[in-house]
C-alpha cells in the first residue's frame, strides 16, 4: 500500500524545508498532499524574501489525520506563527500523535507543536531562538542536526535538510509508534 504523507503549510513557509522533504518523499514512491489554511496556491519564503508558489491539494478541514501515513511541518517564522492560530490546525497535528503516526518538525515548526500541547517530555531540537519555547513547554532541547523521539522527528534549519529527510522517511517505513503520544 503507498503512503499518503501530509504536509501541513501556509503562506510563508521555508522554501527549502517544504520542498526538499516533498521531493525526497515524492522520490519514495509515497503520495504527497499540500496541506493549508485555504485553497490555491501558498507562498513560499526564501532568504528574506517572497519566493515561489505551491499548489495546495486540501484545505485542513477537509482531511483528517486519519487519512495519512505521518505529517511532516516545514518552518519559516511566518508559517507556524500563523498555523498555530487556527484550531483546526492544532486538532489535525494532535491527532498525528493520538494514532501514534510519525510527525517531523523542522526550524520554527515546533511552535505549532507547542500550541498542540505535544511537545512535554518530549526530546527535540529547533531553530536556536525557539529553545526557550520548547523548554517552557516541558521538551528537552539538544543541539543535533536530527533527533528522533518514538516517531518525532525535529532538525534546526535548512543545512540539517539530508539529515531531516533521511529520518523522515525512515520512520515513515517503520509505521506507527505505540510509544508516540501527544
Amino acid at each position: 500500500m503507498k503512503k499518503r504523507i501530509a504536509i501541513l503549510a501556509t503562506n510563508g513557509y521555508e522554501k527549502s524545508e517544504l520542498e526538499s522533504p516533498l521531493e525526497a518523499m515524492k522520490k519514495e514512491g509515497f503520495q504527497v498532499d499540500i496541506v493549508s489554511l485555504e485553497k490555491g496556491k501558498i507562498k513560499g519564503w526564501e532568504k528574506g524574501n517572497w519566493s515561489g508558489e505551491i499548489e495546495v491539494n486540501y484545505k485542513v478541514d477537509e482531511v483528517s489525520a486519519k487519512d495519512y501515513n505521518a505529517l511532516v511541518l516545514p518552518g519559516g517564522v511566518i508559517n507556524p506563527d500563523k498555523l498555530r492560530r487556527s484550531e483546526d490546525v492544532l486538532v489535525f497535528v494532535r491527532d498525528f500523535f493520538k494514532q501514534s503516526k510519525p510527525v517531523a518538525a523542522i526550524c520554527h515548526a515546533p511552535w505549532t507543536l507547542i500550541s498542540a500541547e505535544v511537545v512535554e517530555g518530549r526530546t527535540m531540537t529547533s531553530f536556536h531562538s525557539i529553545k526557550k519555547d520548547l523548554e517552557n513547554a516541558g521538551a528537552l532541547w539538544v543541539d543535533k542536526e536530527v533527533v528522533v523521539d518514538e516517531a518525532l522527528v525535529t532538525s534546526r534549519n535548512p543545512d540539517d535538510l539530508p539529515a531531516f529527510n533521511a529520518k523522515v522517511i525512515e520512520e515513515i517505513k517503520e509505521g506507527k509508534h505505540d510509544l508516540q503520544h501527544a
